[in-house]
């Protein structure tokens, strides 16, 4: 049965499309019930990595113990396999969201720490690691839907992030501009609301902002040294306070890594992140085809300040609202790498796949989980496609199909009678955008050639080939 449309939608922009398991459960439920679901996911368990190496699930491939805690080729088939796996698949959603936001990329901060130290500072998993480090990626998900102005703190107090724009030579007798100017550029209210001189000032915020490398346990944690910060006032050209104040006053070097807080809470509240974090998400949930209706982002920029920067409300407002529900919205964003390859995964199968099969097929589509390519992240939309990426995706989908070939055809039991019928059986499965009548009939044409009579035999050598040309057609690689 196919799935409902509203529904198909909301489970490609608010998790990762949906295996035949999921379309069944979420089509049972109203509308208003699967956002809820989807957005209030810490009522259901997380419990997706008790299912790594289980017969059923993706599998992983790896060159002795499956280490994702302190190996980054490990951690990357773990987010994949959490992305085709998780119960809770916003979470996820958002945590891919967040690291494009919040970009830092594991080539550069290796060269900084080790590799070890890298991944661990990027994915460790807190229950899991040694010292209880809690990777970057851990704290988007564990803040996906949190607030955002404590997401914005602990990302300034990240061992990654500090790393990552060289936080950690950060000290009062040579501010470090780096991170001052990301968080009021990419972070917060964005490139024309902030002066020079505020970089200046918020490089001198963050002095003794820095780091404590324990190299015998190859980690990296967040420490603030007070010897090592600016203790004069710092004045911006925006206000820091809600008197409307803009000048962070002189404090001890004890008491100095408040004037980072300051600067922090001024940023979540100025009048411009609202509408700049609304745009994003209506990007990314709603469209890039279309420019945003201002009256609809001044509405989500209300419900981020009126909620204090909860972004679980402003999300479920998103998600509920009759932007997001429009028809015209569905497929009308370009899928990243990340999410064609988990959805193709969910709607083709994954019997003796592994996640590490992905993973070069992902970098050949233009992306390396956590490895964006500089500190504004991956370029989006058309972006995402050249001739070679492209075909990296249709030799991907041609891949998987091959290698779950005898899936598809126990799948495909009782609805490949015509092939009419297995077309129609695929195309429910994989749930493309609607084909124009000329790509329906391309696809019967593939069916039809070659064999003067259709059998079961026929059929079953014909659904991996169906299957490839679906997740390998232009209309599959929208969202």
């Amino acid at each position: 049965m196919a799935v409902e449309p509203a529904i198909a939608h909301l489970l490609r922009r608010a998790g990762f499309g949906y295996s035949p398991a999921e379309g069944d459960q979420f089509n049972q439920m109203s509308l208003s019930a699967a956002i809820d679901m989807l957005v209030d996911y810490d009522r259901v368990p997380d419990t997706v990595d008790d299912f790594i190496a289980t017969p059923g699930f993706l599998g992983t491939t790896t060159r002795g113990p499956f280490q994702p805690n302190s190996r980054i080729s490990d951690a990357r088939q773990r987010w994949l396999f959490r992305m085709v796996h998780s119960t809770r698949p916003l979470q996820e959603k958002m945590a891919l969201f967040w690291h494009n936001h919040f970009a830092t990329g594991f080539g550069k901060i290796a060269g900084q720490i080790g590799a070890t130290g890298a991944s661990r500072a990027l994915a460790a998993k807190p229950s899991d690691d040694e010292s209880g480090v809690r990777g970057q990626y851990e704290l988007f998900r564990e803040y996906a839907l949190g607030n955002f102005r404590d997401l914005l703190l602990q990302v300034s107090q990240d061992p990654a992030m500090v790393a990552w724009p060289d936080g950690d030579t950060n000290v009062k007798a040579s501010p470090q501009e780096n991170y001052a100017r990301e968080l009021m550029e990419l972070f917060s209210m964005g490139v024309d609301f902030y002066t020079e001189s505020d970089v200046y000032a918020g490089a001198r915020v963050f002095t003794g902002w820095n780091l404590y490398r324990d190299r015998i346990d190859e980690n990296s944690t967040f420490v603030y040294r007070g010897d090592r910060h600016d203790t004069d006032s710092k004045t911006f050209s925006f206000a820091i306070y809600p008197d409307g104040g803009k000048t962070i006053p002189a404090r001890s070097a004890t008491d100095g890594m408040q004037d980072g807080v300051d600067l922090i809470n001024a940023v979540a509240a100025h009048p411009e992140t609202g509408p700049r974090l609304a745009r994003k998400l209506y990007a990314f949930f709603v469209s890039e085809f279309t420019t945003p209706p201002e009256t609809f982002i001044q509405e989500l920029a209300g419900v981020y300040y009126s909620s204090g920067y909860d972004l679980r409300t402003v999300v479920r407002h998103l998600l509920s609202s009759a932007e997001f529900q429009d028809p015209a919205h569905y497929f009308a964003r370009y899928s990243w790498p990340a999410e064609y390859v988990a959805r193709l995964i969910k709607g083709i199968g994954w019997t003796g796949f592994s996640a590490g099969s992905a993973m070069t097929p992902m970098a050949n589509m233009g992306q390396i989980l956590f490895e964006p390519p500089d500190v504004s992240g991956w370029r989006l939309g058309t972006d995402w496609f050249s001739t070679g990426t492209l075909l990296a995706r249709m030799n991907f989908a041609a891949t998987l199909a091959s290698n779950q070939q005898f899936a598809l055809e126990n799948m495909m039991s009782g609805s490949s009678n015509t092939r009419e019928a297995l077309l129609a059986f695929m195309v429910d499965r994989l749930a493309p955008a609607p084909y124009d009548p000329p790509v329906s009939n391309d696809l019967l044409d593939f069916l039809y050639a070659g064999d003067a009579f259709w059998t079961t035999t026929v059929a079953r050598r014909k659904a991996a080939g169906l299957a490839h040309l679906i997740g390998g057609s232009s209309e599959y690689q929208f969202v």
